[in-house]
């Protein structure tokens, strides 16, 4: 089941008796279990009717106990559980032995009053557990996967629209630029620019340029795209930054030479006809980052990229052994890039 099929259930009044919640979004996790404590328990009733429990602590079997124990004062209950092992491949400390019968014959007759919700840390679940198998047969596994390249853009608008702000064309992208992909800063970025805004304003790229702060990997990331689109001028304004704010030139070579081995590996495996969803899979990254990465791939060929990254490991050598002044270095890199890379 999707989050979004889930969802709609729940909205509907339709809500599972245990559900196994799981993935890399975790932002998106613990807004589905906000949407879920509203839709349970009433607000009055919530520091009686909401149970906190983690299985690195305690025991499967007393959570099934707390379900199966009717709610004090209060009509429903919404038991979360926090896990990193028991539906996962990893293995917990040892301290703690699970008896998971207990959950199995619990879900033949589960309790009217009482909602399991099984957050698990991990990006994945082991398959071949009884145990998970038996929920994903009840339908009741939601899995939290990062959101596309297009849906990711989609989703920032739809928060700014949430607060009846605009965004103008191409701040989506910029301000995606500027934070990352993870949505509880994006969230958290987006709430600023909106107040900025005010209630029927408009964001543009030049207010997220102004407001939004860059981490030294996104001042990397955006100075990548300013080279392939041959724009010298703004890479080395953003690198000038950089060393002002006392950045290593040693590390901020290594996270261009990150990108373009990522750039490399999303133009082999576009090749090979892999989806954007599989090369993000294959690579282990967000698929916005991987969607960036063949619009910059298009621009230079395999070869081009296999020998700016000889240069870039002959740089990070000379720079380490002091045969070239780090700083002039990476500079005299930039701008030899910067006037030719163009395929």
């Amino acid at each position: 089941m999707d989050a979004k099929t889930a969802a709609k259930a729940i909205r509907k009044g339709d809500i599972s008796p245990v559900y196994l919640l799981y993935g890399s979004e975790k932002y998106q996790m613990k807004q589905f279990v906000e949407m879920l404590k509203e839709k349970v328990v009433e607000e009055e009733h919530r520091d009686f009717a909401i149970i906190p429990y983690d299985l690195t602590e305690t025991p499967i079997e007393v959570v099934v106990e707390e379900a199966e124990t009717a709610p004090f004062l209060v009509p429903k209950k919404l038991i979360i559980v926090r896990d990193t092992s028991v539906f996962a491949a990893g293995k917990d400390s040892g301290k703690i032995e699970h008896r998971i019968e207990t959950l199995l014959t619990y879900m033949d007759n589960p309790t009217d009053y009482s909602v399991i919700v099984f957050m698990v840390q991990s990006e994945k679940l082991d398959e071949r557990k009884k145990l998970v198998k038996r929920l994903k047969s009840d339908a009741s596994v939601i899995a939290f996967s990062p959101l596309g390249g297009d849906d990711l853009v989609a989703w920032v608008h739809k928060r700014a629209g949430e607060r009846e702000v605009q965004l103008a064309a191409g701040a989506a992208e910029t301000l995606i630029q500027y934070t990352g992909t993870g949505l509880q800063s994006l969230a958290a970025e987006i709430d600023k620019l909106c107040l900025y805004a005010g209630a029927q304003g408009t964001i543009s790229s030049t207010d997220v340029e102004s407001l939004v702060p860059r981490s030294t990997e996104q001042n990397v990331f955006a100075m990548v795209e300013d080279l392939a689109n041959l724009r010298l001028d703004k890479a080395l304004s953003i690198f000038y930054e950089l060393l002002k704010q006392k950045e290593e030139p040693i590390k901020i070579a290594a996270l261009i030479t990150r990108q373009f081995r990522i750039i490399l590996q999303v133009k082999e495996l576009s090749g090979q006809s892999y989806s954007q969803q599989q090369i993000a899979s294959q690579l282990s990254l967000h698929p916005y980052g991987v969607k960036v990465a063949g619009e910059q791939a298009r621009r230079f060929h395999p070869e081009q990229l296999r020998q700016l990254l000889f240069e870039l490991g002959e740089l990070d050598y000379h720079m380490k052994t002091g045969v070239v002044d780090k700083v002039l270095g990476l500079e005299l890199f930039l701008m030899k890039m910067g006037m030719g890379a163009s395929v």
